[in-house]
């Protein structure tokens, strides 16, 4: 296919404790390259779709690493701009059963933080482009971060090409003085595509579903309707309007679905028992990136595009890193109701 999806964001080392440990008990680390927006260039790759991510990286070895891990999987660099003195990275704690997961950044003075409006050439960067992905997360990293996305969804709006976003909350990364409602409109506002999960769309805009609490391990798919009603009378450019839906019942034992709304129709994808979380970090990236997947190749079916984003994002929830690495074989076998996980030989 001759799409090319770019992805704009901050690669990141993490540092994972292996096992299952606390922090406290780990004597090592589990390092793995990733990152929302590349995490969602890394599944479309691995579709078949030419996926370029744009990013800014130390020129040091660990810059290196995390380029030579994008390349390994045929994730185009070639707009990459270089400067500043370190990878951002995270800290993962696995949770398992009642005790939940727990991440520490540690991304202050990344090279992406220290990125300023007019270090990127969007006209080169987008040249070809069919799909521009990004996420609130590079937006909450810095005010220099938020600008050169504002200039990249601005760029891509001009073009014609369709943008999209993951509105992504992170409470624990907007530090610089500003709040999301002061940044997140105007980026939103150029978006044609917007995803969000049960609580980014409250903590963002304030708009909020009745009546549901998704520690209980079930969501209301229908609840979400209005939700996806408010985000596009809000931001009328917005075509397309998705929740994923995730019921917690513990850390390893999550239901899983979401719903699309088209402004006209409300499509809801089935609800998936996921019983023994693998890895669960990236499952909103990997339905991203399902989902761009699934409307470029599927076109006008949007039933279909949507049952490929939460199958595709089903199956990430086994594969341990920040990268989705299932085949579309899988995903639509996953889709065509065999979950039984037998031995392929």
């Amino acid at each position: 296919m001759n799409n090319n999806i770019v992805t704009f964001g901050e690669i990141m080392l993490r540092l994972a404790t292996p096992n299952f440990q606390r922090f406290i008990q780990a004597n090592q680390f589990d390092a793995i390259y990733g990152g929302g927006e590349a995490n969602v260039a890394a599944s479309l790759a691995n579709y078949g779709l030419n996926a370029q991510f744009v990013t800014r990286l130390p020129d040091n070895d660990i810059g290196k690493c995390a380029l030579a891990t994008l390349r390994k999987h045929n994730i185009g660099t070639d707009h990459i701009i270089y400067g500043g003195d370190r990878l951002g990275i995270y800290f993962l704690e696995y949770g398992a059963v009642s005790r939940g997961s727990k991440v520490v950044y540690d991304r202050a003075h990344s090279a992406l933080s220290e990125i300023e409006k007019g270090m990127i050439d969007w006209d080169k960067a987008l040249e070809g482009a069919t799909w521009l992905h990004w996420t609130g997360i590079t937006p909450a990293i810095s005010q220099g971060a938020a600008d050169a996305c504002l200039e990249g969804v601005k760029a891509a709006s001009a073009k014609g090409i369709t943008v999209s976003c993951d509105l992504n909350y992170r409470k624990n990364l907007w530090k610089y003085g500003k709040q999301p409602a002061d940044i997140m409109p105007d980026l939103v506002a150029e978006c044609d595509v917007i995803l969000g999960n049960e609580e980014d769309a409250e903590k963002v805009f304030g708009i909020h579903p009745e009546g549901v609490d998704v520690t209980q391990g079930h969501v209301e798919a229908e609840a979400y309707e209005s939700v996806c009603t408010q985000l596009m009378e809000r931001f009328p450019k917005a075509s397309k309007a998705i929740i994923t839906l995730r019921g917690s019942l513990s850390a390893s034992h999550n239901t899983w679905s979401g719903v699309l709304y088209d402004g006209n129709k409300l499509y809801e994808a089935p609800t998936y028992q996921i019983t023994h979380i693998v890895d669960r970090v990236g499952g909103g990236d990997s339905f991203m990136g399902g989902l761009i997947y699934g409307l470029i190749t599927y076109g006008d079916d949007l039933q279909k595009a949507l049952n490929f984003a939460v199958a595709a994002s089903c199956l990430k929830h086994t594969i341990h890193g920040d990268f989705n690495m299932v085949t579309v074989p899988e995903v639509e076998k996953l889709m065509s109701g065999d979950a039984s996980g037998r031995v392929s030989r």
